[in-house]
């Protein structure tokens, strides 16, 4: 999946520093052609919202070819949904990552770009339900811990939860595209609202 951006603030101040981080793990699901990780995780470029990638039509019709004649196979509809996703056609990424994790529910990476599509549609709620479906499978999966602090920042107003959820990653994995970009946010964030504190990392 492509770098995504963030267009809101908190109180007048925007995340420049995390944009981009609203980020699903689709890297690690199957796919024919995954962007390299550091592509995936670069951060959004300041000049405005990246652009949306061009839907393959051609592979989407193949893949759905694929998907109708492998009932049981969880990778055409995973690959789909990152074909959706990268489109920013968030509902068709929301129908595919359904599919694929009825065949593999117990898929973090899958779950959390589920959840990543929810908060694009407007569903925070329904996207931090996901996510913490996603940490009931694995506790310490450090994009859907950032993903959470983002969702709670910028879809709840929830300032302490998004400090607590960045400093987990920032504890797990502090040298880490994740915790690096955790890092940023927290400083950003007791920058513009002081009161919620916490311990600074390393502190």
């Amino acid at each position: 999946m492509k770098s995504e951006s963030i267009a809101y603030g908190i109180a007048g101040v925007a995340f420049g520093l995390i944009a981009g981080w609203i980020i699903g793990t689709q890297q690690a699901a199957p796919r024919t052609a995954a962007a390299p990780p550091a592509q995936a995780a670069a951060p959004a470029q300041s000049a405005g919202t990246p652009r949306a990638a061009i839907l393959d039509d051609a592979k989407v019709t193949a893949l759905k070819s694929v998907a109708e004649r492998q009932p049981a196979n969880a990778q055409p509809r995973a690959e789909l949904a990152n074909l959706y996703f990268d489109a920013e056609r968030y509902d068709d990424a929301i129908a595919w990552y359904q599919e694929a994790l009825k065949l593999t529910p117990n898929d973090v990476n899958l779950s959390t770009d589920l959840g990543v599509c929810y908060y694009y549609t407007n569903q925070a709620d329904k996207a931090l339900a996901q996510l913490s479906h996603s940490l009931s499978i694995d506790a310490k999966h450090t994009k859907t811990l950032l993903n959470v602090g983002i969702v709670k920042a910028f879809g709840k107003q929830d300032l302490d939860g998004a400090t607590k959820a960045w400093q987990q990653v920032v504890e797990l994995a502090p040298d880490s595209p994740e915790g690096q970009a955790a890092k940023r946010a927290l400083d950003t964030l007791r920058s513009a609202h002081p009161a919620t504190g916490g311990t600074k990392p390393g502190g």
